[in-house]
């Protein structure tokens, strides 16, 4: 880059956000160290101006996304494959306990009938008749509501014939409603509940989870997907102590009633499939659509190029100032911006923290805190018009993420310390605590020797002759990283940027010299600069 003299045009304010910067990420995600250094000055909101939040996405974004599969399911993607991608961590395996319990949560007693005929206890019950649960008793009447024909102990009632995938004759069905369960039919402490072959609950689940419609348009490999983790799911929330009931705060799943033949098919072709993670069944979450980018959390979070085709896959919210100050009890509101987020996806990621100010005071709650008191569609949102970044805390990520390979991308870190602490490298998957006792020394090293050569720099422009007037500061300095992977420190000024980094030192650029690297593609392509440029 050519160090030219500098002009004598017109000084330009220049902010983090206008040069396209984000904070940078050490060891996959992981922020070190207590400095402010990090910080730079926030503008906030009008108060009495709509918020409107440009997001992605529709669900917490955790494990599978559902359009996300369908999408690559239409790319040609197996079952398996769409599981290897969004359970990163997990190996396939098979059942070993396949009975599973799920609570009814609607039904408020039990009165069912077959037309095959049941079981209650060891007694046979005729077909026509029906059999109500109280109290611990069983009584069977002649049809629903009809004349007693005995009483029973029992709180359950089980179908005529055990296994999987019984005919509709032998299903039980509610005498109220009509609604027909495959297995049994039970009344315990927690109230009504369906006891049943985890293969024949995944079939009351799929249609409900996901569309069965896909499996006419390319997506039948997204419907055996979904099979398999809504079969880990429920297996592995019964192993952890869990109440699974047959609502969103489980799966959803209306039994037999609600099954549909394409995914029938879907759960048949992966009979005794499941996800499995350290030796047992995988929670397997799952959301409709991640935005382009999966949460992470117990899986790593990985980029979601199926999710292209999601309708919510984009949205705009625009939320009034009085909401979100009710919804946080703040009084009238001054601000509302994003403070923290994962820097995966589109503009900074997934909102991690918020920070809502008003004339009541002041809140900081997290970005599923703000999805829910807004009623958003996810907490993968950004306001429009803030000017100042979020601070980036970025999960781990798998190895279809840029830059990823592993649970932690670790090539910055040894970036950063292949130049002020050669021969000191990390590798594999370090211990979290004691990485970060190991690193914060070397990160704050390198802080202290770029701040001081920043500083160094500022100085000498202001005295040389060809300085363009007083530098004047925008904002702090951020630590960042460059399309290799090395970290330095980077400071915006009124007319320039200072940038810094232990291989190539302190080096300014303003004026045209800036606009050539910025349209160069600056940091991310032409890594920190290697010379001044004045002009």
């Amino acid at each position: 880059m050519p160090n030219v003299r500098p002009s004598r045009a017109k000084k330009r304010t220049l902010t983090f956000a206008a040069l396209g910067l984000a904070p940078a990420l050490l060891a996959g995600g992981l922020v070190v160290g207590g400095t402010d250094v990090f910080s730079a000055d926030r503008v906030s909101l009008s108060a009495d101006t709509p918020i409107v939040l440009d997001g992605h996405g529709h669900g917490h974004g955790r494990g599978l996304g559902q359009w996300g599969a369908y999408g690559y399911a239409k790319q040609g993607w197996s079952a398996d494959r769409i599981l290897q991608h969004y359970y990163g961590n997990t190996a396939a395996g098979k059942v070993s306990t396949p009975d599973v319990t799920v609570s009814l949560s609607e039904k408020a007693s039990v009165g069912v009938h077959a037309a095959a005929g049941m079981r209650v206890g060891t007694q046979m019950v005729a077909p026509g008749q029906a059999v109500s649960l109280s109290g611990g008793t069983a009584t069977i009447t002649n049809g629903c509501g009809g004349s007693v024909v005995s009483t029973v102990p029992a709180t359950q009632v089980d179908p005529i014939t055990p296994g999987t995938n019984r005919p509709d004759q032998e299903l039980l069905t509610f005498c109220n409603g009509g609604d027909k369960y495959r297995g049994s039919i039970g009344v315990g402490p927690g109230g009504v509940y369906n006891k049943l072959h985890v293969d024949d609950y995944v079939k009351g689940v799929i249609p409900k989870e996901s569309m069965p419609s896909w499996g006419d348009s390319g997506g039948f490999e997204a419907l055996k997907a979904q099979a398999v983790a809504a079969r880990s799911y429920v297996l592995a929330g019964l192993a952890a102590g869990r109440k699974m009931d047959n609502t969103q705060a489980s799966q959803m799943y209306h039994g037999a009633s609600g099954e549909d033949p394409r995914t029938n098919r879907a759960a048949d072709a992966t009979a005794g499939q499941i996800r499995m993670l350290n030796g047992k069944p995988a929670l397997t979450e799952f959301s409709a659509s991640t935005g382009g980018y999966t949460a992470g959390g117990l899986f790593p979070a990985v980029r979601d190029d199926g999710d292209a085709i999601a309708p919510a896959h984009s949205w705009t919210a625009t939320v009034s100032a009085s909401s979100v100050a009710s919804a946080f009890g703040v009084g009238s509101l001054k601000s509302f911006e994003v403070i923290e987020a994962n820097g995966l996806g589109q503009g900074s990621g997934r909102v991690i923290k918020v920070r809502v100010v008003g004339t009541g005071g002041t809140v900081e709650a997290s970005g599923n805190d703000a999805r829910v008191k807004l009623q958003l569609k996810s907490d993968w949102f950004s306001v429009k018009g803030q000017k100042s970044m979020p601070k980036i805390v970025k999960p781990p990520v798998g190895p279809d993420a840029p830059g990823g390979g592993g649970l932690l991308d670790l090539s910055p870190l040894n970036a950063l310390l292949s130049q002020v602490a050669p021969g000191l490298a990390v590798v594999g998957l370090p211990d979290v605590t004691g990485l970060i006792g190991q690193v914060t020394p070397v990160v704050e090293q390198m802080i202290a020797e770029g701040m001081k050569e920043l500083g160094t720099k500022q100085v000498s422009m202001e005295r040389s002759d060809n300085s363009q007037g007083s530098t004047g500061t925008v904002a702090k300095p951020e630590l960042l990283t460059d399309g290799k992977g090395m970290p330095g420190l980077v400071q915006v000024l009124e007319n320039g940027v200072l940038y810094f980094s232990p291989a190539t030192g302190a080096h300014a650029l303003m004026g045209q010299a800036l606009t050539d690297f910025l349209n160069a593609g600056g940091l991310a392509k032409l890594g920190f600069p290697t010379q001044d440029g004045l002009g």
